[in-house]
This record gives structure tokens, C-alpha cells and sequence, in this order.
């Protein structure tokens, strides 16, 4: 049987991957990888002044800050934070569905980015590296967007969407870059990085 490449190359490495996401942990899964999810609590707080992947390169190296004291020779961590970028401005999660409407309103008809950062860190090593996609939405109408948010409830989601569901099938009119980036993990650059990181 043919070996997995990048798990071979981490047979004397333990991966953990510090996020609660569903999404992250299927797509760590569905690299092939074995890993333990282990979780800490963070507030995502981040100095004003930083813009795009800044913010999400941040909030990714302090989601990684608790877990410095407790990581062993052969441990990689893996953190990430993903920030939706539209005119100039960081839309957060929605706090609620008045919050999810405005921000989807705003992204309609326009191109905005996904920008996903991802932190491996070791002992003596930490490492972040982020993926960029353009996303053109179409012309929402009101009704579309409530639907949306009554079925699916995107208030654990940067800008209030999430590209696998409802609005991103019909929602979508174009995309530049790496889709499982948008889902919330650019795996191609994990997978990329990895096998740098353990060569």
C-alpha cells in the first residue's frame, strides 16, 4: 500500500490543532492527517491600526499564545483565523441576525476577500503563513439574505457566510483563489507548509 507522503515525513511528530472548528478539523481529516483538537478560550482583540491579513496573522499567533508552556519537543500546533476584508474594513462574526443582513447587504454586488492565516508552532519555532480569495457576490435581494440567515444561522462565520451553503451556491458569481480557503483553511498551503516544516 501506498504511504501517505506528508504523513510519513510526521511519523515522529504529534499534530494539534487548537481549533474548535468542524471545518478545520474535516479538512485536517481529509488531508490524511492525524491530530488531536485540544481548545483554549482567546478573546480575538487586535490593535486597530492593523488591516487585512495583519488582523487575521494576529488573532491566528494569539490563539497559539496559550498553548506555548505545554508544547513537547516533537508537538507542531496549529492555530488559524480567518477575516473577511471589504472596503478597507474587517467583518467579524454577526452578533445577531440584524448584523448578519447588514453585512451581507454591503458585500452584495461587490468583490470582497477571504484572507485565512495559519500558525505552526513549535518549542523553538512558530511559523504563519496566510492564503488571499476574491469572492464576487451577486445582487442580493433582502429576501435571499433573510432566508439565509433564518435557515442556516451564519453567526459563527467572518462576514456572516459560509461559502458551502445556501447563499455561497447561489450566491457566487466568480472566485479567484483557493476555495477550502473561503471554508475557513487553505489546505494546500498547510499541506505545503508541513512538509517544509519537517524536511
Amino acid at each position: 500500500m501506498t504511504e501517505h507522503p506528508l504523513q510519513h515525513k510526521l511519523r515522529d511528530f504529534h499534530i494539534i490543532l487548537g481549533s474548535g472548528s468542524p471545518r478545520r478539523k474535516k479538512f485536517l481529516e481529509e488531508l490524511g492527517l492525524d491530530f488531536e483538537v485540544r481548545t483554549k478560550s482567546v478573546e480575538e482583540i487586535y490593535p486597530e491600526h492593523l488591516k487585512g491579513h495583519e488582523i487575521s496573522d494576529y488573532l491566528a499567533q494569539l490563539k497559539a499564545a496559550p498553548f506555548h508552556n505545554e508544547l513537547g519537543a516533537k508537538d507542531i500546533l496549529i492555530t488559524s483565523d480567518t477575516v473577511v476584508w471589504h472596503n478597507e474594513k474587517s467583518l467579524a462574526k454577526a452578533s445577531n441576525p440584524d448584523e448578519a443582513l447588514q453585512m451581507l447587504q454591503t458585500m452584495s454586488s461587490d468583490w470582497h476577500k477571504v484572507i485565512t492565516s495559519v500558525c505552526f508552532t513549535r518549542m523553538q519555532h512558530q511559523q504563519t503563513v496566510h492564503a488571499i480569495t476574491e469572492v464576487k457576490f451577486k445582487d442580493f435581494s433582502d429576501d435571499e439574505i433573510t432566508y439565509y440567515i433564518d435557515q442556516c444561522q451564519p453567526f459563527d462565520k467572518a462576514g456572516a457566510y459560509g461559502i458551502q451553503e445556501w447563499i455561497g451556491m447561489i450566491g457566487i458569481s466568480e472566485i479567484r483563489g483557493s476555495y477550502t480557503n473561503v471554508v475557513g483553511l487553505p489546505t494546500h498551503l498547510v499541506y505545503k507548509t508541513l512538509m517544509e516544516l519537517v524536511s
